[in-house]
């Protein structure tokens, strides 16, 4: 179990900040690729990281924001885009994901500093929990590089309650992360500031017979036209874009999807 006291690059430990989106990571095949394409849509720069040569961090102005990880072929994971949760426990976590009809992709291992697992809940969408020191300080990296995500389901209130046992959503620990209802939508915040929202879709429906139950990553950008056409130059491509509109859902050269948007979540 991680304490309060314990600190990080970023000052501040995963238990302090629980239930929280503290991170994303991208799994791709193509490092390379990866690296300029998001370099030219959002000028991040990149170092290496301890984990090996398939991995590498994202910095915006010096800061730590994104993680790339090379490894969905070696691993047989799929290219996307994953928000990461801070936990107490990764073990934990995990177990009551499975517990709850959800399952274990990856882990829980040991990534020094802290611990991690890649999960998946019950529909199928994935994400991963992380415990130990942030590699960023929780709002150094909301500022640097501000990001929000939203869970597209099939039931956002029966999603809520799986994630919210998992992730101690709602709980009586102080500091926990609160929970409440926007219309259709289920919303999270943490520390007043909103964090995730759980949208029901059509999934079922949905035209595009491979969009599944999954988690969409949101980054808050001063210049949707300026990143569109990065996008397109890198070999992006642009998904989803109405004239005028404050945002636009592209993907990358591997087809990984995410959004850019002007405004930040209310």
């Amino acid at each position: 179990m991680v304490k309060n006291e314990a600190r990080g690059e970023g000052g501040v430990s995963s238990d302090s900040v629980f239930g929280a989106p503290c991170w994303v990571s991208l799994s791709t095949r193509d490092l390379e690729t990866a690296e300029n394409f998001y370099r030219a849509v959002f000028g991040w720069q990149w170092r290496p990281n301890s984990l090996g040569d398939r991995f590498r961090v994202a910095l915006a102005d010096g800061v730590p924001v994104a993680g790339i990880a090379a490894v969905a072929s070696m691993w047989q994971m799929a290219v996307a885009w994953t928000p990461y949760f801070s936990v107490s426990s990764a073990d934990v976590a995990a177990a009551r994901c499975r517990e709850r009809g959800g399952t274990t992709a990856v882990g829980p291992l040991a990534l020094p500093p802290g611990r991690a697992a890649l999960l998946a809940d019950r529909d199928g969408a994935t994400f991963g929990v992380w415990e130990g020191p942030l590699v960023t300080g929780f709002e150094e990296w909301r500022r640097a590089a501000p990001t929000f995500i939203r869970l597209h389901t099939r039931n956002a209130f029966d999603s809520a309650i799986f994630y919210g046992e998992v992730l101690e959503w709602a709980s009586a620990r102080k500091g926990c992360c609160e929970v409440h209802y926007d219309g259709d939508e289920v919303v999270l915040s943490s520390d007043g500031v909103v964090v995730a929202r759980i949208y029901s879709g059509a999934l079922e429906s949905a035209p595009d017979p491979t969009i599944r139950p999954h988690w969409q990553v949101h980054f808050v950008v001063p210049d949707v036209d300026a990143c569109v056409r990065a996008a397109r130059a890198e070999g992006g491509s642009v998904l989803q874009r109405e004239p005028g509109a404050e945002e636009a859902l592209l993907a990358d050269p591997d087809g990984a999807r995410f959004t850019v948007s002007a405004k930040r979540e209310p």
